[in-house]
């Protein structure tokens, strides 16, 4: 134990070495004088940090996934709603609410009334009993949303994109057709194949769905799979586009995910035209910044009527590496990182003044994949113990997450559970799936038990023998993940099993993953309310190029994830997930080795109010709603 603190200690000096370093020898990249407007700049602006190779260029949001690209679309464009997986509901933002309603168009809520709270009960009873494949939403959206142009959004602008994002030969966009596989609408090269989308200037022919006098901008219905997640998508994943812009301009040669924008595409990319908060001030964006000022005209209010967000404009730095934001952090260049910090930085930045460091649950648990199931020509030698579920019972009992927590996390990290859903979540969380909790000497001794009955002949350096071969296995994982691997080294060797590190490289499931060649490797895995419909199938049921890694197959969990997928009685639903817990963790495939906290940082000498939210950097909208000038 004095070694592996002493390890830490001359960690933490190499690290202030290195950061100090930096300060004797450090050119900030591209910013020219803007560096310093910060510290003589007495506006609302909040100056961030962002870690990467270059910023983008264009911002159709659809288009843009890689670094900070997603962050800023999502800021400059709304969803129908955000989703809260802690509490499963949806809250406001394009849309103001939404019910189901039964397929005369009556609404299923608890009082009768479109704004009511949705009676499940009633869904379950009446959608169990229809003979119809799909049940119908009504949406209701906010009456005084604009776009930054000054146009109004209406249902329309919300038709327009749910309709091209079903039709590739206008998205020319994979992801899209996934985001709306449960919405019941098809479109193909702009001509209507089904109808699943009902607005005023698209309606329901046989009048069932009416939209009243008065509603012709607001109220819409969906038709979606019989499925009680099927809204969680098309709700918080799709961020809606202006119609008015983007229809003259798509079509089958100029698609809207475009790879040669011209001419008014490309003026569209570099200058969107959003709903959302915040507006990209493209006079005042570059490669170096991008520089959004808060919507004047933006719809939602904070509880006093006032501006929801209180900052007036916010201008993201770009820096190539972390040890140059980290300096630049620290001497006041910028007033917070939107990138997570290492927890190797953890005490070197609480020792710091005027430094606020978040540390936040996090949502996701690191888990250790075996390959239970390898592809030809990959299924042979010691990737076949892998396959024997008490073997991997054995590698399991001897992980020590304590041990991994306090020295690969430096102590940032919490304990997960075997069922992969995490103790803070209380709606789903099932503490019978916690069954690898205990003392580490008792679950050591009984690995070695089970070991010693399946391979009890030990070579020299007491590593158990396969054939007169030491068991030995590699274990892929990235640059930053050999302090991990080193420890589970160190914790196999107690049971007598050799791992070793192996660089997954740049591009893992392609090269190693998907095709099978791989023993063990590390992946994060989170399991919600809202992605469970999806998630469980990806990661035990898929086989091909699917979360499911390992490629594990099991009948009795399969027909779970069916029902529970299916399944119109929310609380069953519940119920399910929480017994599927049980199922993955006897299945010892995907077994726990953390839940590390995401840890940020941000100055406090500018800004105070600071929201340390689960799973989110400090550079979140809480904060942004919750911020204070210092004065």
């Amino acid at each position: 134990m004095k070694k592996k603190t002493q390890a830490i200690k001359r960690k933490l000096i190499a690290l202030s070495l290195a950061v100090c370093m930096v300060l004797g020898s450090l050119t900030l990249t591209g910013c020219d004088t803007s560096i310093d407007s910060r510290k003589s700049d007495t506006s609302n602006t909040l100056y961030v940090g962002h870690v990467g190779t270059s910023f983008p260029t264009s911002f159709m949001p659809w288009l843009s996934r890689d670094g900070i690209a997603p962050t800023i679309a999502s800021m400059v464009y709304n969803t129908l709603f955000s989703y809260d997986d802690e509490t499963g509901e949806f809250a406001p933002l394009t849309a103001k609410q939404w019910c189901y309603v039964d397929l005369e168009g009556n609404p299923l809520t608890e009082d009768g009334t479109f704004d009511g709270d949705i009676d499940y009960d009633a869904v379950a009873e009446y959608y169990g009993a229809s003979a119809e494949d799909h049940m119908v939403v009504r949406i209701e959206l906010h009456d005084n949303i604009y776009w930054h142009d000054g146009e109004k959004l209406t249902v329309e602008d919300v038709y327009y994109s749910f309709d091209v994002a079903t039709d590739n030969a206008l998205s020319n966009h994979a992801g899209a057709l996934a985001w709306t596989s449960d919405l019941r609408h098809e479109s193909g090269k702009g001509e209507l194949v089904q109808q699943g989308m009902f607005t005023a200037e698209h309606p329901d022919y046989s009048g069932t769905f009416v939209i009243q006098p008065g509603e012709e901008d607001t109220v819409m219905y969906l038709s979606v799979n019989k499925v009680l997640g099927a809204v969680t998508t098309l709700f918080s994943t799709i961020l809606i586009l202006p119609e008015h812009i983007w229809a003259p301009l798509v079509s089958e040669t100029q698609q809207l995910n475009n790879k040669n924008p011209q001419g008014e595409f490309l003026e569209q990319y570099q200058n969107p035209v959003g709903s959302g908060a915040w507006i990209l001030n493209t006079e005042e964006t570059n490669t170096q910044v991008i520089t959004l000022d808060r919507n004047p005209n933006y719809h939602l209010k904070d509880e006093n009527g006032q501006e929801l967000y209180k900052v007036d404009k916010i201008k993201m730095m770009l820096y190539l590496d972390s040890n140059t934001a980290i300096f630049a952090l620290r001497k006041g260049y910028v007033d917070m990182l939107d990138s997570t910090i290492s927890s190797n930085f953890l005490a070197l930045m609480q020792q710091e003044e005027d430094i606020y460091v978040s540390q936040a649950p996090g949502t996701y648990t690191t888990s250790l994949v075996l390959n239970v199931n390898p592809s030809d020509p990959y299924n042979e030698g010691v990737k076949t113990l892998l396959q024997d579920v008490e073997f991997r019972k054995a590698i399991a009992l001897a992980i020590d997450q304590e041990e991994l927590i306090q020295y690969v996390l430096n102590g940032a990290g919490q304990r997960a559970s075997a069922g992969l859903i995490l103790e803070s979540n209380d709606l789903l969380y099932n503490p019978k799936a916690d069954i690898l909790s205990g003392s580490t000497e008792e679950k050591v001794a009984q690995a070695n038990a089970i070991l010693d009955e399946m391979y009890p002949q030990k070579d020299e350096d007491g590593y158990r023998l396969l054939h007169g071969e030491r068991i030995s296995f590699e274990i892929l994982a990235s640059a930053g993940q050999q302090d991990l691997v080193a420890y589970l080294q160190r914790q196999f060797q107690r049971i007598g099993i050799d791992v070793q590190f192996a660089a997954s490289g740049s591009t893992p499931e392609t090269t190693y993953i998907y095709p099978s060649n791989f023993d063990m490797t590390v992946q994060n895995v989170i399991l919600s309310m809202s992605n469970a419909d999806i998630m469980y199938r990806a990661h035990f049921v898929t086989t091909e190029r699917s979360s499911n890694y390992g490629k594990y197959q099991d009948e009795t969990m399969t027909a779970m994830i069916e029902e529970m997928r299916y399944t119109l009685n929310e609380d069953l639903k519940v119920s399910l997930i929480k017994d599927l817990q049980v199922e993955a963790a006897n299945g010892y495939y995907k077994i726990p080795l953390y839940a590390s906290d995401v840890l940020s940082v941000a100055r406090t000498d500018r800004y105070t109010g600071y929201v340390a939210a689960p799973g989110q950097t400090v550079f979140n909208v809480d904060t942004l709603a919750n911020l204070k000038k210092v004065e």
